[in-house]
């Protein structure tokens, strides 16, 4: 069962499902990589989470957000895990790093 939904997320295994549980308030939208980089609104950048893991990812784009500003990151990359057939990721890992430099900033994020 996911402890924020109630809801066995492994069994969601349709992008139909996963919206009709968004429409019964289940589930949060979220777009995987950030419209503050310019991410869109467009189903591959589109995935389903339990509630309140958009506002997780949130703060974490703040920090990237700052970071870039800093000009310690210029490059990023968000990628969901997934966990048998469930359509819901089970872990979003976001890698940022700056070309010219070293080191990088690997935050994740346990959905369920």
């Amino acid at each position: 069962m996911g402890a924020r939904t109630g809801v066995d997320l492994s069994k969601v295994t349709s992008r139909e499902t996963a919206e009709a549980l968004f429409a019964d308030g289940k589930l949060e939208k979220m777009l995987l990589f950030p419209s503050e980089f310019g991410g869109k609104e467009i189903p591959q950048n589109i995935v389903y989470v339990p509630l309140g893991i958009s506002a997780i990812k949130g703060q974490l784009t703040g920090t990237l957000v700052r970071m870039v500003k800093d000009r310690q990151i210029n490059k990023l990359t968000v990628t969901p895990e997934y966990k048998g057939n469930s359509f819901i990721p089970s872990r979003i890992t976001m890698r940022a790093w700056h070309t010219d430099q070293k080191g990088e900033f690997n935050p994740s994020i346990e959905v369920w």
